[in-house]
């Protein structure tokens, strides 16, 4: 189904390179006069990173045989010189490749140029070259990705590479018989290999589909892909759509750790379009000079409108992400999900209902994103830090709806309590708050809702208790300025009460004097009596389990944000 929905995707676009064909990166171009005497180089890099694009054959597959691109490739085939030892034989078999060409082609001016090109002697080439401007920078970037090397003929606008009588030249005229493809079900000449779809991290020869030879895969006779017949039709269509979607500046697509996510509609209407773009968002990847909680609001909105139906979908339209994660010489397919796309809007607005909690921040950020969900359980916020187990998982509670990770809950209490005694910080932050409720919210055992804000009818001993902490916490605050209590107590109080909550009573009766607003003193007073005449007549709990142990920190966030809400209830008692 994967390949299947990758060909779809390369009819869907109707833009892609056609068959045979494929737009290269190339760095750096030769610019030769109709002689072959070298002129210059021409710099076709883009900020240092990526390089102009050129409609060329499609790039061929190197394992340990020497095989020549297209009229374009890196240094060691094109003029000889690389940092990786003695190229000679690359260098021969590209110039022999130009030969080739040349003699199917004796009246194109521009390959002749070339092959006088290469007519010269290497020493000559290079000696010429070494002493361009550029060549300091193509010799300190050889292994980048965009040093491919291609030639232009003084005067003209197209590179040779690129031009229309010459792209025809090679037709490959296979000698087995067609077979069905397992791809479109249409009969047609069966791929030996298939091509390369590198990603981050990964070999350049790594493969979403490749065959090992004599390993007990072969079958009747048939060796590599062969026991699974691709047609050429089929596997440059799919090929072509996954090298797509994984460019670098693809907005179908984003990378947590090592692993590359890319995403695609079923069909290019207006519904498949906005929930493309919204996922693009939603993950933190739009455009920087954008407000990002604006960004995440238009998600909302975005995909809120294709489940109620106010952008228009059919029962036919799917939406599709692949999880792919570099292993060896292969890819690994680590997430496949194909969701109608009503329901998987449906899925994306219930994964904001969960993870909605007051906030009363005055730049609202974003807390719901996969950045910041993982950024929120790893020390120091690196996401890259997060275990793959993790990522994964939390995409697929995303994506399909379940329950969130077990592990996500586990590590987010972790990094609460590793900062809670950081003195002048918040361990309990809105992201945090939010993946506790999110995490309670979706367990099947879990009764009591958690809301988005504080929850007076909540008699949970946990969330009972987070309350109680927070209001002896704002006391201490207001009366001292402090947060020793805190910063102290606040391990304990999560998970053993009994044994620190008559401690922290004494203290708040202290730092109760300290207030100089009489109503302020009443306020508080009536609201530790309100929530301690909710706890069990036995008093407070030995010990809390980790469950509850996430309900008190959600009900000490609540009570610390209602403290700054404005509400008539407050206002009345100040």
């Amino acid at each position: 189904m994967i390949l299947k929905a990758l060909y779809d995707y390369y009819y869907r676009c109707g833009n892609l390179p056609p068959k045979g064909m494929e737009l290269k990166e190339i760095g750096f171009l030769i610019v030769v006069d109709k002689n072959g005497h070298f002129l210059r180089f021409e710099d076709r890099r883009k900020d240092k990173k990526q390089a102009q694009k050129f409609l060329v054959k499609k790039h061929v597959g190197r394992t340990s045989a020497l095989v020549a691109n297209y009229l374009y490739d890196n240094s060691g085939y094109v003029f000889g010189y690389s940092d990786k030892g003695d190229v000679s034989a690359q260098f021969q078999t590209f110039k022999e490749k130009v030969r080739t060409i040349r003699e199917a082609n004796p009246n194109n001016e521009s390959i002749l140029a070339i092959d006088k090109f290469y007519q010269q002697e290497q020493s000559y080439i290079l000696e010429q070259m070494q002493n361009d401007s550029l060549w300091p920078e193509i010799e300190k970037d050889l292994n980048k990705k965009y040093s491919t090397f291609s030639f232009l003929i003084e005067g003209d606008t197209k590179i040779v590479a690129e031009q229309a009588d010459l792209l025809n030249l090679e037709d490959d005229f296979p000698s087995e018989e067609e077979q069905i493809c397992l791809v479109s079900g249409k009969r047609g000449y069966a791929v030996e290999t298939t091509t390369a779809t590198m990603i981050p991290g990964s070999q350049a020869t790594a493969k979403l589909v490749s065959f090992q030879v004599g390993s007990g895969y072969d079958s009747y006779g048939k060796t590599k892909g062969g026991n699974a017949p691709i047609s050429e039709n089929a596997e440059f269509a799919y090929t072509t759509a996954l090298n797509h979607l994984l460019e670098s500046n693809s907005r179908n697509k984003f990378m947590v750790g090592t692993r590359s996510f890319v995403f695609w509609a079923s069909n290019k209407d207006k519904a498949g379009k906005q929930a493309e773009e919204s996922i693009f968002s939603m993950f933190g990847f739009g455009d920087q000079d954008d407000d990002p909680n604006r960004n995440i609001e238009k998600v909302r909105k975005v995909f809120q409108a294709i489940y109620s139906g106010e952008i228009k979908t059919s029962s036919e339209d799917t939406f599709y992400i692949l999880g792919l994660a570099p292993n060896v010489a292969r890819i690994a397919v680590i997430y496949w999900a194909e969701i109608p796309l009503k329901e998987f809007a449906g899925t994306i607005c219930q994964h904001f209902d969960d993870m909605e909690v007051a906030d009363i921040r005055l730049d609202k950020k974003p807390y719901m994103s996969l950045h910041s969900i993982l950024s929120a359980v790893t020390p120091g916020g690196k996401v890259s830090d997060a275990t793959p187990n993790l990522q994964d998982a939390v995409v697929k509670s995303i994506f399909q709806g379940l329950p969130y990770p077990q592990t996500l809950f586990t590590s987010c209490i972790r990094r609460i309590r590793a900062e809670s005694g950081e003195k002048d910080k918040n361990a309990v932050s809105i992201t945090r708050a939010a993946i506790i409720k999110a995490y309670l919210n979706r367990l099947k055992n879990n009764e009591t809702k958690i809301s988005r804000m504080l929850d007076k009818e909540n008699n949970n001993q946990g969330y009972l208790c987070g309350r109680l902490f927070a209001v002896l916490d704002k006391i201490q605050e207001e009366a001292n300025n402090q947060h020793s209590i805190r910063e102290r107590y606040m391990n304990a109080a999560s998970s053993t009460p009994a044994a620190v909550f008559s401690t922290i009573l004494n203290l708040s009766n202290h730092h109760a004097e300290n207030l100089k607003n009489e109503g302020r003193k009443i306020f508080f007073e009536k609201l530790k009596q309100e929530i301690i005449s909710k706890i069990d007549a036995d008093g407070f709990k030995t010990q809390l389990d980790l469950q509850d142990q996430g309900r008190f920190f959600i009900g000490y966030y609540h009570q610390r944000q209602d403290f700054f809400m404005k509400n008539d209830e407050n206002n009345n008692e100040l």
